[in-house]
């Protein structure tokens, strides 16, 4: 049986997609068999970072409504053949349920290692669904206060996983500085033990323009590198939090 995680933001900006799609390449890279789903209704964008771009023809709703089954619903990618993406539909049929969404995750996880759920950011119907049958949360926020303080909103709403952790991303030690504050101000903040510091980098900007998977450019590989070390935390492999200087 895998485990369904399931990525999640209080705003818009944060990196959450950008994060989903570097841990799950990474995890794919270790050897697991992974699947993300794009919950973002209307605003999926998951396809690109992953190197998928609009090859999914059908979506998650095809799947929850039996319109078409999970394995052929999915689309691999052909340089990273543990790594396949289901989408999200451009409108939600009024038809699609929580049960469905249930049943969904749950057959995903008899089929893959590990299953993402990229959540559309904030609260409302796609946190619902994208939410109600993870296993574990990764909640991404950046040192903003506004970002901590939606992410700090989220959290209250994630009480039924046992597992959530707290993922810093596009983090500038400089910035930081100069705003005096810390990552662990950040954890006292959201409550949250942390799986993850990510750096600010300009591959992953240049990754989603290519449509190329982050671990596959060619760079300094600052945030790449921070996505495997959560990957392998994930994995249950204990290695350090990423320094960034």
């Amino acid at each position: 049986m895998g485990t369904a995680i399931v990525v999640t933001s209080g705003k818009g900006g944060t990196g959450k997609t950008s994060i989903t799609s570097g841990v799950a390449v990474s995890m794919a890279q270790l050897g697991r068999l992974v699947l993300c789903i794009d919950m973002d209704i209307g605003l999926r964008n998951l396809d690109i970072p992953l190197g998928l771009s609009d090859k999914a023809l059908m979506d998650f709703s095809d799947v929850a409504l039996g319109i078409c089954p999970l394995v052929r619903a999915t689309v691999t990618n052909h340089n990273i053949p543990a790594l396949s993406l289901l989408t999200a539909p451009l409108v939600l049929p009024s038809t699609v349920t929580i049960k469905q969404i249930r049943k969904l995750v749950s057959d995903a996880c008899n089929l893959y290692d590990y299953v993402f759920l990229d959540c559309p950011a904030g609260l409302g119907l796609g946190f619902e669904f994208a939410t109600c049958a993870a296993d574990r949360a990764l909640v991404v926020a950046t040192y903003d206060a506004s970002s901590l303080r939606n992410a700090e909103r989220i959290v209250a709403s994630l009480q039924h996983i046992s597992q959530v952790h707290l993922v810093m991303n596009r983090i500038q030690p400089k910035l930081l500085r100069r705003l005096h504050t810390t990552i662990d101000a950040a954890m006292d903040t959201t409550g949250l033990p942390l799986i993850g510091v990510v750096p600010e980098d300009t591959d992953v900007a240049l990754s989603a323009n290519l449509g190329k998977p982050l671990a596959c450019i060619t760079g300094r590989q600052d945030a790449a590198a921070a996505c495997r070390n959560i990957a392998k935390r994930l994995d249950g492999q204990s290695v350090p939090i990423l320094r960034i200087r």
